[in-house]
Parts: C-alpha cells; structure tokens; sequence
C-alpha cells in the first residue's frame, strides 16, 4: 500500500460549500474510487491560505487523480470548478507533495 498526497487550492469564501458537496459525494463517484484502490481518502483545508492538503492510501500505482478519463470524473470536475482554481479541462490545480516523514 503506497500514501498519496497533494495540494489543491479552494476559491475564499467557499470552505462551507466545498464541505456541502463534499458530504454529499455522488456514490457512483465514491465506488470509481473504490474499484481503483483508493482507500483511506482524506482532505485538510488550511484557513489561513486556502489550500487543500489531500491524503490517500493506494494499491499499486494510481491514486484518485489518475481517473481523469472518467466521466464521472469530468462531471465532478465541471460540478467543482466554480469554488476552487482549476485547469482549463476544470480538473483541480494540484500539486503531489513528497513524503519526509513517517512514523509507521
């Protein structure tokens, strides 16, 4: 099992929002997750900068911004797109962060 993260960054204003719809994540969408080995899937919000700090454990090699040829992806990305800064295809701006420490 590998851990995964990454940083995205969420519009001002929209944590209550992002936190609506994430509380009410779309089954289908949840088991694509599942059926791609993405367990343990977390996100932090920091207030003082906006940013997303994301978390997850995987099996093998992809994580859950490996499923961009989805369709429920691109339809969660087109749902998500007017509360945080996105790319021209409206997936998340992202960044994956590198592990310094861990304490098994």
């Amino acid at each position: 099992m590998q851990r995964l993260a990454f940083k995205m960054k969420l519009n001002k204003g929209q944590k209550e929002e992002y936190i609506k719809r994430h509380n009410e994540i779309w089954p289908e969408l949840k088991e694509l997750l599942k059926q791609n080995d993405v367990s343990e899937y977390s996100i932090f919000f920091d207030e003082d900068t906006h940013t997303l700090f994301a978390f997850q454990k995987i099996l093998g090699n992809s994580g859950s911004q490996d499923l961009s040829d989805s369709e429920i992806v691109k339809k969660w990305w087109d749902y998500m797109a007017d509360i945080m800064e996105v790319n021209p295809d409206n997936s998340p701006i992202s960044a994956p962060l590198e592990e310094v420490f861990y304490l098994p």
